[in-house]
């Protein structure tokens, strides 16, 4: 008999650790597995699936000027913020249920407790309970960022954790950050009739996407009426009464209902006792991992957020995936990180795979760029409305196609679908001799055929 109650310990309840614990649990290891606040994670509880059920609701004002041009006659409309905010929680108690009958079902034991570290095999719950593993698993994600960098009046603002569960609906909020998080919520805010300013330190938001991406953001913010103030951040935020006020850098006084912070995000490693079993940390608490996801002591690893590599869900449960092949199958699999699509939820969204212009050419590679921009055919009718615009990076040694970037509707699932061709190694010629499909907004990928320019680092 084993010297410890576990095989496993995974502490964390999100979508890296209940995948890790379903499937160690699955081929007949002993898993354990803490979670203090609810299974799901961020993903589930306070991230990718309610945000986009927001999202969801916020594209409704489009539509209905949009079904005029064909025809339609919409009456008068309303929206109800208790409703959406009720019904999202219907739909998250559902999922949660599911997570937790993932691992309990695999065979594994959920304690609904916080769990620290005593030593390298040793943890102690919050109910005082205290367990052994001969293998632990930290996947505790990450939590918003607070830090203004000194401002005073932080604890007047909400972040992604507070907002899907306001009382009301703001009728005004003022949006500090330029990365997902703040642009999904500048648009999701808007698109529901809250006048909405979003506050960016930088030139330009979504730092680290194509520059071309970038700019028909910003042209399509402004076509919306989204205020953005951007080489801007705050510099304090005091109450009054019911009102805030903004005081930011550039001299602006911003009133608002709610502030909301989007700033950054931080991994969730404090008070874990890492310290205690001598897990090495680095830059914001960062637990650091070699390409197996093991950290520092042997039999303790980390996935996820935490880590602070490639903060995705889907890229957390890869890691997963691999430790539970390294640990438990007897076969070492390194993350792939490379290739991995992604996508911003703004009106129109943003898709995109591999490398960016920049990054190409900081790589080494002389490219040729494929440039395309036009009105998507749902939106001839009304005459209006943002201009598709999709981009494709491609090497000009190999004619493998390094990049693809795109900006208009349904870009997330058109990428997708991209990314199997990438990781395929996919050169423009096989993206010329695939027969379009028509019509459709994703058959540009396979007709540009005339070269918008060519660079050389």
């Amino acid at each position: 008999m084993s010297q410890y109650d576990y095989d496993l310990f995974v502490v964390g309840g999100g979508s890296g650790g209940v995948r890790a614990g379903r499937m160690a649990a699955s081929k007949g290891a002993r898993v354990g597995l803490a979670e203090e606040s609810r299974m799901g994670g961020t993903c589930v509880i306070r991230g990718c699936i309610p945000k986009k059920l927001f999202v969801y609701a916020s594209h409704f004002s489009d539509d209905f000027e949009l079904a005029r041009s064909f025809g339609w006659t919409v009456g008068e409309t309303s929206f109800h913020w208790p409703t959406l905010v009720a019904n999202k929680n219907k739909e998250i108690s559902r999922l949660e249920g599911l997570y937790l009958n993932a691992v309990e079902g695999a065979g594994g034991n959920v304690f609904y407790e916080r769990a620290t570290l005593e030593d390298a095999h040793t943890l102690r719950l919050s109910s005082g309970r205290v367990v052994t593993a001969d293998k632990i698993l930290i996947a505790t994600g990450g939590r918003p960022s607070r830090d203004l960098g000194g401002a005073e009046g932080v604890e007047h603002c909400i972040t992604s954790h507070e907002v899907f569960d306001l009382l009301e609906m703001p009728k005004r909020i003022v949006i500090a950050g330029g990365g997902y998080i703040a642009v999904e919520f500048a648009h999701i805010f808007h698109g529901l009739g809250v006048e909405t300013t979003l506050v960016y330190r930088g030139p330009k938001v979504l730092r680290g996407f194509d520059d071309d991406l970038r700019d028909a953001l910003h042209a399509s913010m402004a076509r919306r009426g989204l205020k953005v103030l951007t080489n801007s951040v705050f510099t304090g935020i005091e109450r009054r009464g019911s009102e805030l006020r903004v005081q930011t850098s550039r001299g602006e006084t911003l009133a608002a209902d709610q502030v909301m912070l989007a700033i950054g995000r931080e991994p969730n490693s404090e008070g874990l006792g890492l310290e205690r079993a001598g897990v090495r940390t680095g830059m914001r608490g960062r637990i650091e991992v070699d390409e197996y996801s093991r950290t520092n002591i042997e039999n303790i690893y980390a996935v996820g957020d935490v880590t602070d590599r490639l903060a995705l869900t889907p890229v957390a449960i890869h890691e997963a995936m691999c430790f539970v092949k390294t640990a438990f199958d007897g076969v070492p699999s390194r993350p792939d990180h490379e290739l991995v699509p992604t996508a911003v939820f703004s009106a129109p969204e943003i898709g995109t795979v591999g490398l960016t212009e920049a990054q190409a050419l900081a790589c080494g590679h002389a490219i040729d760029v494929y440039r395309s921009t036009f009105r998507p055919l749902r939106l001839t009718l009304a005459e209006a409305g943002d201009r598709t615009m999709m981009k494709l990076i491609v090497d000009q040694k190999t004619d493998r196609v390094l990049g693809c970037h795109i900006f208009g509707p349904d870009a997330a699932e058109i990428v997708q679908l991209v990314a199997v061709a990438l990781k395929m190694g996919a050169t423009k010629a096989q993206f010329d001799s695939t027969i379009a499909l028509h019509p459709s907004a994703a058959e540009e990928l396979v007709t540009m055929r005339m070269k918008s320019y060519s660079k050389s680092p």
